[in-house]
């Protein structure tokens, strides 16, 4: 029967089986940079008994867990912050116009609003209608404009150059109000980003992170399991070596 291999933990200096241990070259590079963190001088050929190699995987595993939930609720705390944020001026647009708002704009919006609706038009047409046919036909004795309407003309011009600029300055109130819309959907918009930034580094970190050390927390754990596992193999069986000598001690008496 070939002789089993033994090695001298670095911990303890005594000699175990080589299956009760791992070599460094064998560990995890976290596993083995907290043991040269306590033994500076340790190579990756020496070797460490599952006893102690016990205490340095759980200290990794308990690193794991605390560097993602720092992480995380370091994450948490920003997304928190950019949520709850007032930085951003949102200004509310129809109150802020109706506030500002003097009796010429108001003069203003409400010619504009009267000349670009279906009412005006019929209106300035029957107007139109009625005074040529008046004066063409002399109805009710009426001819103060006659043929070619020279005083329509003047009337109709007279409307033209001062609704022109009344509608412009109605114009001047969609421009203001159109500005005020896009100044609140740019600091909207640079809310929305800054929050899409935070939770892209949330997903960066769970899947760059997170999700590898789990994977790894849960190797580490199998490989405890399987020490402590071996661990009470041997206690069990030297319980059973002793209850057969303490048998066997008994039979000679």
């Amino acid at each position: 029967m070939a002789e089993e291999k033994t090695a001298i933990c670095i911990v303890d200096h005594q000699v175990h089986m080589a299956y009760d241990g791992s070599f460094l070259s064998n560990l995890e590079t976290g596993t083995r940079n907290l043991i040269k963190a306590d033994y500076p001088k340790a190579k990756v050929t020496d070797f460490i008994c599952d006893h102690h190699l016990l205490k340095y995987q759980l200290t990794r595993v308990d690193g794991m867990i605390n560097s993602d939930m720092k992480q995380t609720k370091k994450i948490n705390r920003r997304l928190t912050k950019a949520m709850q944020s007032d930085d951003y001026d949102i200004v509310d647009v129809n109150d802020s116009l109706k506030k500002s708002l003097t009796f010429g704009q108001r003069v203003s919006d409400a010619v504009a609003r009267f000349g670009g609706s279906w009412g005006f038009i019929f209106i300035f047409i029957f107007v139109l209608v009625a005074w040529m046919i008046v004066n063409a036909l002399s109805l009710f004795g009426v001819h103060f404009d006659p043929y070619p309407f020279i005083l329509l003309n003047l009337a109709l011009s007279c409307i033209a150059a001062i609704q022109a600029p009344i509608i412009m300055m109605s114009q001047n109130r969609a421009a203001d109000r159109d500005r005020m819309n896009s100044e609140n959907d740019y600091h909207v918009n640079l809310k929305s980003e800054h929050e899409l930034r935070i939770l892209h580094a949330k997903l960066d970190n769970l899947t760059q992170n997170e999700l590898p050390h789990n994977l790894e927390i849960q190797k580490l754990q199998i490989q405890i399991l399987g020490q402590i596992r071996n661990e009470l193999d041997d206690l069990q069986a030297n319980q059973e070596l002793q209850n057969t000598s303490k048998s066997d001690h008994q039979t000679r008496e």
